[in-house]
């Protein structure tokens, strides 16, 4: 177990960090790890690099979790996330394919906008949760979770062999010599701007283009981000990522930071957003995750995705639990803990927590049963033997600074 310091307790990052437990267990040696191809860049500015979703990653720097996750929420960040999946589906029927497998409502997506989506399985659980990218190009533009990535292709190409049986067009195509660096954080646009001929005002959350950065060709730039602060996640090729970071590093437009996993995860946290395998997994429906928005009006209206009775039912009749944020003060709340009322009752359990940077109190996100999942409702928490209050609290529990132009 890693324990990283900072703030007034320790912080036990990889019990947090999605699929580590099944990595640490499958892997046997460093050498198992795949290794993005910013590893040695990693490693040669100080990283402190842990197993994650197979994986050889930064977990943080010198300056520590703390340190990277305000400089991102102050200044910019960059995270190598190249270990997501990217991919292509081509194909004249590529939208009708994709919407058999997901929520979203890709039809009604104008070029280059981009929305979050969820994998459905039949039972109405979440396989993951992606990116689907409405390009002006000849194909859908993905990315989803690294430690979803077998699950995820065995999932899309059993599905596009039957697609393809009766008749379809669509082919999915896997983007292994493309790198993915997020540049996150209220600086970002300055520092981008820099590099690259377009307008990034002109860009909004969840838009993309593919343009030159820096003078390298072939770069998709999307509006979007894991950390609830304006940012853009970067596809460049592989061959020139190492390039990519060492100019956005080196900006002299405002101070950018290297950030590792860890960062990450309490940013994520912070901003409300769900880790696959903690807030959400294959059992969990949308509603109960609090995700019904991502299920397009036009999709519920046709009820043709995945499960769509049970889901569309349970819209109606509302879930036996929900996902809710709670704020608390004390020792830190971790994953697993159980959630009490404020009378006693076991209403649900924790499945992120850590303490907040920004904030300075402990921010939680859990499932407790539907009569409690009401913002005000107090609850407790039983931490070594002492009970601990704490407050349902609508997410995020920091405000976001999307890019959003009404």
């Amino acid at each position: 177990m890693i324990v990283l310091r900072g703030v007034s307790t320790p912080i036990r990052i990889l019990s947090r960090i999605r699929s580590a437990k099944s990595v640490i267990r499958n892997v046997s040696s460093e050498a198992d790890l795949k290794k993005t191809v910013l590893h040695d860049f990693h490693v040669e500015h100080g990283a402190k690099m842990v197993p994650f979703a197979g994986y050889s990653m930064p977990v943080q720097y010198k300056a520590g979790l703390v340190s990277e996750h305000l400089h991102c929420r102050s200044s910019a960040a960059i995270f190598d996330v190249s270990h997501m999946l990217q991919s292509k589906i081509y194909g004249r029927e590529r939208v009708k394919f994709m919407e058999s497998l997901t929520v979203a409502d890709i039809e009604g997506l104008p070029p280059n906008k981009g929305t979050l989506s969820l994998l459905i399985n039949d039972r109405g659980g979440i396989i993951d949760d992606l990116i689907i990218n409405q390009t002006s190009e000849d194909h859908l533009y993905v990315v989803s979770n690294a430690g979803c990535a077998d699950k995820d292709q065995a999932h899309i190409r059993s599905r596009l062999e039957s697609f393809r049986a009766e008749g379809h067009d669509a082919t999915f195509e896997p983007l292994p010599d493309m790198a993915l660096v997020a540049l996150q954080g209220p600086a970002m646009a300055r520092v981008l701007q820099a590099g690259v001929s377009d307008d990034l005002h002109k860009l909004t959350f969840m838009s993309g283009v593919t343009t030159s950065v820096f003078g390298i060709p072939g770069c998709r730039v999307t509006r979007a981000g894991y950390t609830g602060e304006d940012g853009v996640e970067i596809a460049v090729p592989a061959s020139r990522a190492v390039e990519l970071t060492t100019k956005l590093l080196e900006s002299q437009d405002a101070a950018v930071a290297l950030a590792g996993l860890g960062a990450r995860d309490s940013l994520r946290l912070e901003a409300g957003l769900c880790l696959y395998g903690n807030d959400i997994d294959d059992d969990t429906t949308p509603v109960e995750a609090s995700l019904t928005w991502t299920i397009g009006k036009r999709r519920r209206q046709l009820a043709d995705f995945p499960a769509a009775d049970l889901i569309l039912q349970q819209i109606k009749d509302k879930p036996k639990r929900r996902r809710v944020g709670i704020v608390s003060t004390g020792p830190p709340i971790r994953a697993g803990v159980e959630i009490f009322s404020a009378t006693g009752d076991s209403i649900g359990r924790v499945t992120s927590g850590c303490p907040s940077p920004s904030l300075k109190k402990n921010v939680i996100m859990g499932y407790v049963t539907t009569p409690h999942a009401k913002n005000g409702t107090k609850v407790n928490f039983q931490v070594r033997k002492k009970t601990i209050e704490g407050v349902v609290t609508k997410m995020p529990f920091v405000p976001s600074g999307y890019h959003i132009v009404k």
